[in-house]
């Protein structure tokens, strides 16, 4: 089971924004390349980081609102928020380990 929630525009305020410490937010789509080679990489973060943060996907193409809000420009694009706040943002593909390290410099 994937410890990485998809998640529509309509539950993006509940799941992301509502919610209680650090999300990261996988704004992606289902043509981009660099996006699916990077979903092992978040599921082996998703995975370390059980318990200690919240890892959502939102596609662009279905949720285009929400990536205008973020300011998606460019994907895959990783957006770290910590109580509805963002508090860091990267872009492109990514290893595990950058992913984690990353995370735990917002927890």
């Amino acid at each position: 089971m994937s410890r990485v929630l998809e998640v529509k525009q309509s539950e993006f305020e509940q799941k992301a924004v509502q919610a209680e410490g650090l999300v990261l937010v996988d704004f992606s789509a289902s043509w981009c390349g660099p996006c699916r080679r990077m979903v092992p990489e978040l599921e082996a973060a998703a995975e370390q980081l059980a318990g200690k943060a919240t890892f959502v996907k939102v596609d662009v193409d279905e949720a285009p609102d929400v990536a205008i809000r973020y300011g998606v420009q460019g994907i895959p694009n990783l957006t770290f928020m910590k109580n509805g706040q963002v508090v860091d943002v990267a872009v492109g593909l990514m290893p595990k380990s950058e992913i984690v390290s990353r995370a735990q410099r917002n927890l």
